[in-house]
């Protein structure tokens, strides 16, 4: 393996750093190292949802259904994503929440990475 290739299991390399697969936090030498977006693998549990609304988002985000049912809520609507492959997307400066109303695996896409944002 060179150093700019990485091979992975989404699944098990998200276990290390809370879903985060690629990103700013990532250091600098690792190929997954990028400022220019983050990518999340996330895997809820049925009920699992955020504690506080995500507010001054400076990102715009890009979640995809894999498996489940996940409801994202944003100020003037929530969008159930019920079918794989379902997805909503929202720019910089939309507050959101989300929701798993089953077990839900999905994959965010975030871009720009920004340092300063927890991941």
């Amino acid at each position: 393996m060179t150093d700019s290739v990485y091979a992975g299991n989404a699944g098990n390399d998200a276990a290390m750093d809370r879903g985060w697969l690629l990103g700013h936090f990532k250091d600098a030498s690792d190929p997954r190292h990028s400022e220019a977006v983050e990518i999340k693998w996330g895997v809820h549990p049925k009920g699992d949802g955020r504690a506080q609304w995500v507010t001054g988002e400076e990102r715009t985000a890009l979640l995809v259904l894999i498996s489940g049912r996940f409801r994202v809520e944003l100020p003037d609507r929530g969008v159930l994503l019920a079918r794989q492959g379902d997805y909503v997307l929202w720019g910089r400066g939309v507050d959101h929440s989300w929701f798993a109303e089953e077990e839900s695996v999905v994959l965010t896409v975030r871009w720009p990475s920004v340092p300063g944002y927890g991941r």
